[in-house]
């Protein structure tokens, strides 16, 4: 069963694909078990990872990277994510919040902060989330006063990939409080070793223990003018537009979740018997699986076509929250319904559904929950 077959992939984007799918069952299965358990930080895998060519390349090449597109982009999560959700998201996030620096930065920025994140010699990270504010990204707090050295930065980040492991972050900050609220928001870059700037990682997650995201608090963070990313009030819109294209490939987060629960489901049922007969005999465990195909084959084609539209910029809000929306909710359906097959076996953690079935509870509510998604859907329709 190769649910993530490629007749629905771009051919461009096939190569790719099968490098992370070598990589995935070379480097990451074998190892996904004990890296969930220890709650460590998969440096070894991440290495190997930009060795392999998979981190950091969707920088463009004229800044040393390979220019990987997003439907090259969503392959490559499809296939890591069925692997093991919380180390790829570790090499997801090693360039997390790059595409902003180089749509809207100086070519100065580009060049000093993207180069090396592109060569592997630096992470980055994406500061948004505060400790009581998610998905109202016009209602964060954390400001940014301007004073005679630059920016004075203020506040807190929760929920920050890389917050403690980066070398810089861009960090979208309250800048002005005027009638519209969409346009008093900035985004900033902000090196990790800067006077001001404190971070530690959360508290251990139940899902996803191999990706480490952190608390920051800033106190009077100073950061030159030139580390304002485009001009200063657009950080709202940059921060949409950025989501847009994550939306499709957190999509793909589903799709490679789903897929793997599915997988681990079938073999299960088709392994064990109950009753003095194969469990995969039962019409009830075939309908199950049945529904669970179904699900995913329409998940996967509505995340496909949304990429595509997402990338001509077709009506992109309305097709990046739809497919984050079906696909990741689609990997909650999956594993739910594969617990439920593979009984209470489920529910240790020697059985890789239960790693799935706590990981998927994730994408759902990361890149805007999904209650905020139908809101988008609905705004946003034709």
């Amino acid at each position: 069963m190769d649910l993530l077959e490629e007749s629905v992939v771009p051919e461009h984007a096939r190569d790719v694909k099968q490098t992370a799918r070598e990589f995935a069952d070379e480097h990451i299965r074998p190892n996904a078990e004990e890296y969930f358990e220890s709650g460590e930080y998969p440096w070894d895998i991440l290495e190997a990872g930009m060795d392999a060519g998979l981190v950091a390349q969707d920088i463009g090449e004229e800044y040393g990277g390979k220019g990987y597109d997003l439907l090259q982009v969503l392959a490559i999560n499809e296939e890591l994510y069925r692997a093991d959700a919380g180390i790829a998201l570790t090499m997801m996030l090693a360039s997390f919040g790059c595409e902003m620096v180089e749509h809207y930065g100086t070519e100065e920025q580009k060049d000093e902060y993207l180069r090396p994140v592109a060569a592997n010699e630096q992470i980055s990270g994406l500061a948004v989330s505060e400790p009581q504010t998610g998905s109202d990204m016009a209602g964060m707090t954390t400001r940014a006063e301007k004073t005679d050295e630059g920016w004075a930065l203020n506040g807190e980040k929760y929920w920050v990939g890389n917050a403690v492991e980066a070398d810089w972050l861009t960090v979208y900050a309250k800048t002005d409080d005027s009638d519209d609220r969409y346009s008093n928001y900035t985004m900033f870059i902000v090196e990790t070793d800067r006077e001001g700037y404190e971070a530690e990682h959360i508290p251990e997650k139940m899902g996803m223990r191999a990706s480490k995201q952190g608390h920051i608090v800033f106190d009077d963070c100073v950061v030159p003018e030139e580390n304002v990313i485009g001009t200063a009030g657009g950080g709202f819109y940059m921060l949409a537009d950025f989501f847009n294209h994550g939306r499709i490939v957190v999509g793909g987060h589903g799709i490679g979740l789903a897929a793997r629960a599915i997988e681990e489901t079938w073999e299960f049922v088709h392994d064990r018997e109950a009753f003095g007969r194969n469990i995969s005999d039962f019409q009830s465990t075939q309908h199950i699986l049945a529904d669970m195909r179904m699900e995913f084959e329409a998940a996967r084609s509505l995340n496909w076509r949304a990429a595509k539209k997402v990338a001509d910029d077709e009506n992109a809000g309305f097709w990046a929250a739809s497919a984050k929306t079906k696909s990741t909710e689609t990997a909650v359906f999956c594993a739910e319904r594969g617990m439920q097959l593979h009984g209470g076996r489920s529910v240790l953690n020697e059985y890789p559904i239960s790693r799935v079935y706590r990981d998927v509870r994730i994408p759902v509510i990361y890149e805007g929950a999904n209650e905020i998604q139908r809101n988008l859907i609905y705004r946003q329709s034709k």
